[in-house]
């Protein structure tokens, strides 16, 4: 690296931990365990957890998880871009630099993988039912959070987007899990 790209990222990296200890010191003030969305927050993370674990079909769990893993990867990424780049934000979270630990990891991806599982159980058509689940997260869900305090959105964001957010993840979610599961079928014929 060049003297002026060197000091380019050694700022920027400084910038990033200043900006993670602001966020540790306003978890303390603002979010941290006595606060009732400290609380809300920690159930919307340990409550879907456990009913996954009593209800994920367990001989056809890692064709389920991997759906479920796969949305919150993709999940994570797209929270994480629109927390930088401005776009939406958590006032309060379980883990101070996790903003949005409790919906990536646990709400957001147990529901998409028991509608996953339902419709392979049923024969239903997960298509249309995706577009049923996200339009009460991007409908039902984020204004309620809004509502109660747990998420903010800024600039041009709407719901109408976040929908379609929801949306996409799940779609990608389905045909990425498609296609591991066509090169596993065809790996074990060979």
């Amino acid at each position: 690296m060049s003297g002026p790209q060197q000091e380019m990222f050694r700022e920027m990296v400084d910038k990033q931990e200043n900006l993670t200890n602001l966020g540790i010191d306003y978890w303390m003030k603002y979010s941290h365990f006595g606060t009732w969305q400290f609380w809300v927050n920690l159930l919307l993370l340990l409550v879907p957890i456990l009913i996954v674990y009593l209800k994920i079909d367990r001989k056809d769990i890692f064709r389920i998880g991997f759906f479920g893993f796969t949305v919150h990867v993709l999940f994570a990424y797209i929270d994480s871009s629109g927390i930088r780049l401005g776009l939406w934000g958590y006032p309060y979270q379980v883990i101070p630099f996790l903003p949005s630990f409790s919906l990536d990891a646990a709400i957001i991806p147990v529901t998409i993988m028991l509608i996953y599982q339902w419709t392979i159980r049923n024969g239903k058509n997960f298509y249309f039912v995706s577009i049923i689940a996200a339009l009460v997260f991007g409908f039902g869900f984020k204004p309620l959070l809004v509502m109660i305090g747990l998420f903010e959105k800024y600039k041009w964001i709407n719901y109408f987007y976040i929908y379609l957010i929801y949306q996409l993840l799940f779609l990608v979610g389905y045909w990425l899990t498609k296609i591991f599961l066509r090169l596993h079928l065809k790996s074990k014929e060979s």
